[in-house]
């Protein structure tokens, strides 16, 4: 059966908590970023790689979705699903829940770029990591669309701008 990745857990910490006694977006992300590089690591793009090869990945477009508060002390855990690839990109698309309660706080999507260290270039990925992409996105290739991808921000009431 297809499933995220579930690869990265963390623990909301007390300097994360913003005037509103709820976790700050900045962290958020901070969060989906140690899931990203798990992710990257489970595909062998890990810094060990990175500093031989002389590469990394660039973030090239990120959308954040914020659905429930977290607060500090909550344990979170960040699910992973590859949307797409081509040798030069990776697209794919975070999920925030709460641990103990299990309910969706947050979503990410993101589209990365792999990128020459040398040069500060785009170039294309090595064909093992090609490999690994694509026996992921034939592994989760039943997950289906995200509710939450390709959201654009808009507001729904119709009235914005009339005076």
């Amino acid at each position: 059966m297809s499933a995220p990745l579930d690869l990265h857990r963390e623990i909301i910490r007390p300097e994360w908590i913003d005037y509103n006694g709820h976790l700050n977006l900045a962290y958020y992300v901070l969060v989906f970023d140690h899931a990203t590089d798990r992710f990257f690591e489970h595909l062998g793009l890990g810094r060990a790689f990175r500093r031989r090869e002389r590469t990394s990945t660039f973030a090239a477009e990120m959308h954040v979705t914020y659905l429930r508060e977290l607060l500090q002390g909550d344990e979170v855990r960040v699910t992973t699903q590859l949307l797409d690839f081509d040798p030069k990109r990776i697209h794919f698309f975070h999920r925030m829940h709460h641990l103990k309660e299990d309910y969706l706080a947050a979503t990410s999507e993101l589209i990365g770029l792999y990128m020459d260290m040398r040069t500060r270039k785009v170039t294309t990925m090595p064909e093992e990591i090609q490999g690994a992409l694509g026996a992921l996105r034939e592994e989760q290739g039943g997950l289906g669309r995200p509710a939450q991808q390709g959201r654009v921000i808009q507001m729904r009431s119709g009235t914005a701008g009339r005076g």
